[in-house]
């Protein structure tokens, strides 16, 4: 079965964890090996394809991929995580960004204009599931990604966009959620900090990403049941008033997976 970061929005995106632990690798921060059981999680294999001077058929483990992208010049990589309509992150070109929409997130280099999308697949009984991963990696534009944000602009946008969640939330049932989404929820505010980003982040960036994803979560909440809507208008009224809250909560959490890289990129 296939997976996109849609299917667990309280876990942390595949891609921003390459980003961030590629970074603090490319930043000598942290060794090879701890970089690659960084981004492995709890996922059972991570694999690399498509890298330049690669056959069609030949895959590599996380550590010897990433010590080849820094041979080929990478200095840092950055998150995409687009969706329909919102290439955010994006560069191009139109195949590249179709893989990418369809998975939800990519990894994009910086110093070579080659991209990343994980090709996820899960298995195993609910309870006891785990995943592996194909990295396919491919030539992209040479341009400015779209409609990324600085930390400083997220973070104002944010502080808005958690007051209107909650005041969603609170106008709509939600109760109608469910118990399993309550339940996630409560699940979420029992979780530490430490997790997230690597080592070479500024807190500025911890607390972006805390707040990013603590909307997206309400907002899952909010989508999960059709709560006091009890008409189709009512629920599309719905789906539209949150759209541009989850495009806040994207561009912020893309924002803080490119902190690092983009501190030291002028």
């Amino acid at each position: 079965m296939l997976a996109t970061p849609a299917d667990n929005p309280y876990e942390e995106p595949r891609s921003g964890r390459l980003a961030a632990w590629g970074n603090a690798l490319l930043a000598g921060l942290v060794p090879p090996d701890n970089a690659a059981a960084a981004v492995l999680g709890a996922d059972e294999s991570h694999r690399v394809t498509g890298l330049p001077g690669d056959g069609p058929d030949e895959r590599h483990g996380l550590t010897w991929a990433l010590g080849r992208l820094r041979v080929l010049g990478v200095r840092g990589l950055r998150l995409a995580m687009p969706s329909a309509g919102h290439p955010l992150g994006l560069t191009g070109p139109a195949p590249f960004n179709e893989r990418a929409m369809a998975a939800g997130e990519a990894v994009l280099a910086v110093g070579v204009p080659l991209g990343l999308v994980p090709e996820v697949e899960v298995f195993g009984p609910v309870g006891d599931r785990s995943a592996t991963v194909l990295w396919r990696c491919s030539a992209v534009n040479d341009a400015p990604p779209a409609d990324v944000p600085s930390l400083h602009e997220a973070e104002f946008e944010l502080a808005d966009g958690l007051r209107r969640a909650t005041e969603l939330l609170t106008r709509l049932d939600v109760a109608g959620a469910g118990p399993e989404a309550l339940r996630a929820l409560e699940a979420y505010r029992r979780r530490g900090h430490d997790e997230l980003l690597a080592p070479g982040y500024p807190p500025r960036a911890v607390r972006v990403l805390e707040s990013a994803r603590q909307v997206a979560t309400l907002l899952t909440i909010a989508s999960g049941g059709h709560g006091a809507a009890v008409s189709a208008s009512e629920i599309a009224a719905r789906r539209a008033a949150l759209e541009p809250l989850w495009r806040t909560a994207r561009r912020a959490q893309v924002a803080a997976y490119n902190a690092l890289v983009d501190e030291r990129e002028p």
